[in-house]
């Protein structure tokens, strides 16, 4: 076996820059969320009777629902140093979660304002209801706002998402920044903590312009540059394994990428029926100069459709994003662990991680491994290992235990373990890892979502 050494007494600066950058997020966000409840605190001078307990709780609300907003949009708008240092699945699930308490806390601001109103006016709830929607200045906006809103939670409930497409749920998705729009010119007309304060209108101002300036940036004005820049077509497209295709993009000066193995884009492939959904496939290849390689296992319709893409066809492509990258590597034994679609950016790992490497495949059967050829070539080539977890004759499933982990790969808690698959899988071994004696540091982990 060959074995390059590489002597590393402390973590790498970017490993570092990474856990600094993943504490300090949380800390700016909840700060920011202080910040919003001091506006309140400000301008409330006294809180009396159930009317105005009602009103305030609402206010509130109101507040912190508007904040979560601004940051549930910014959480979307792919800031690379978020996609790329912290890791996309991790963003996926920051932005996953302020959703859920934007919806929160959106119910809770409708219903309480709308009941302290009423208790205020003496009225029944269904009048009050009527008469804010109605009369008050850009309630019907608000209104319709709150509608996108819950639409969109309800769509992105993991139930409802199972039982729809994902280019279903990416399209009522981006409904949400129509929703954010409509519902903020309500909170400075009606909002008492901005009605004559020029301080407190401005920072709200400057909070939805940073964030909606971020969205203009990365989301659209650097897409549309690169993509004029490299100019990708669709080269060729190969069968792999069973439903699953490699398709090989060529463009210009794709070195200007800074693509890294491990990294993925979001693909929209311009024809009939596949242009009008993002899709997040990852490099299967180190980026060359010219080409690159993604690799697509039919679970969708766009996914589904790849194996029909004709050479020519025009790519719009955005990144690299993704965090599962050679930089994050604390020593010189890898162990990379793959199910399913997973194994596209560990194969590309598996040919270019210094030092010794091992690869674990996990797949329902020997039909379902894809790139098994390349694997087995590159294993050769540099006297790596490579290992398959397969189901049994009688369909049962191995169990990728501590105990078996440890056993397989002797030394296991000085090796940085890659990790990438569907959800409960990477949690799964993610644990397993850890009980294995595996420290958290050198765990590095995407998850997808079927």
């Amino acid at each position: 076996m060959t074995t390059v050494k590489v002597r590393r007494a402390a973590p790498s600066a970017p490993v570092i820059a990474r856990r600094s950058l993943a504490g300090l997020v949380p800390a700016v966000l909840w700060g920011g969320a202080a910040a919003v409840l001091a506006l309140w605190w400000a301008d409330t001078a006294s809180v009396v009777g159930t009317a105005g307990r009602l009103t305030g709780a609402g206010r509130i609300a109101g507040l912190l629902c508007g904040y979560a907003c601004a940051v549930l949009v910014g959480l979307m708008a792919r800031v690379p140093p978020l996609e790329r240092r912290i890791g996309s699945d991790r963003v996926a699930r920051w932005h996953a979660m302020a959703g859920r308490y934007t919806i929160c806390l959106l119910v809770a601001h409708v219903a309480l304002i709308l009941a302290g109103y009423a208790a205020q006016d003496r009225d029944s709830l269904r009048h009050e209801t009527i008469n804010v929607v109605l009369n008050y200045p850009d309630m019907l906006k608000a209104t319709a706002g709150t509608v996108i809103l819950l639409a969109v939670g309800v769509t992105s409930v993991r139930a409802a998402r199972r039982r729809t497409s994902h280019e279903f749920w990416y399209y009522v998705h981006l409904l949400t920044y129509a929703a954010v729009f409509l519902a903020f010119f309500h909170q400075v007309t009606l909002g008492e903590e901005f009605n004559g304060k020029p301080v407190a209108t401005a920072f709200w101002y400057a909070l939805y312009l940073g964030v909606a300036s971020l969205v203009l940036w990365f989301r659209v004005l650097v897409p549309v540059r690169l993509n004029r820049r490299h100019r990708l077509r669709v080269d060729s497209v190969h069968e792999e394994a069973r439903g699953v295709y490699s398709v090989v993009v060529r463009g210009r000066h794709l070195d200007e990428l800074g693509a890294r193995p491990g990294e993925f884009f979001r693909w929209r492939f311009l024809c009939d029926g596949m242009g009008w959904a993002s899709t997040p496939y990852s490099l299967s290849a180190p980026p060359r100069p010219d080409l690159l390689r993604i690799t697509v296992k039919a679970i969708g319709d766009h996914s589904a459709a790849v194996a029909l893409l004709r050479p020519g066809t025009r790519v719009w492509a955005e990144g690299p994003y993704g965090s599962l990258t050679a930089d994050r590597a604390t020593s010189h034994r890898s162990l990379l662990i793959a199910a399913g679609s997973g194994v596209t950016p560990l194969r590309a790992l598996f040919e270019t991680l210094p030092g010794e490497v091992a690869l674990l495949y996990r797949a329902h059967c020997a039909e379902d491994l894809a790139l098994g050829g390349e694997l087995e070539e590159i294993a050769r080539r540099r006297g790596a290992r490579v290992l398959y977890a397969l189901n049994g004759p009688g369909g049962e499933r191995p169990h990728l235990t501590a105990d078996w982990l440890r056993t397989t790969f002797p030394g296991l808690p000085g090796h940085d373990v890659y990790v990438c698959g569907p959800h409960g899988f990477a949690r799964d071994v993610y644990e397993a890892l850890r009980a294995a004696g595996v420290p958290d540091r050198r765990i590095h982990h995407e998850s997808f979502e079927l």
